[in-house]
């Protein structure tokens, strides 16, 4: 939850993203990647949590 609440003020880029984009004079272009990197970065959290989720719940009921 921790992860999710905070990811609103979060802006990750790797320095060669942040380089040119830094260099450039649109800061909406800066934020659409920021927005594309945390969309992206959402999806293996939310696969692992609902493998995590499943397996947890067959082991549940299968106790």
């Amino acid at each position: 939850m921790l992860l999710i609440a905070f990811s609103f003020t979060a802006e990750g880029q790797c320095a060669m993203c942040r380089a040119v984009l830094e260099s450039g004079e649109g800061q909406d272009i800066a934020e659409g990647v920021n927005s594309g990197i945390k969309y992206l970065m959402l999806f293996p959290y939310l696969v692992i949590g609902g493998l995590l989720f499943f397996i947890y719940r067959k082991y549940r009921h299968s106790s």
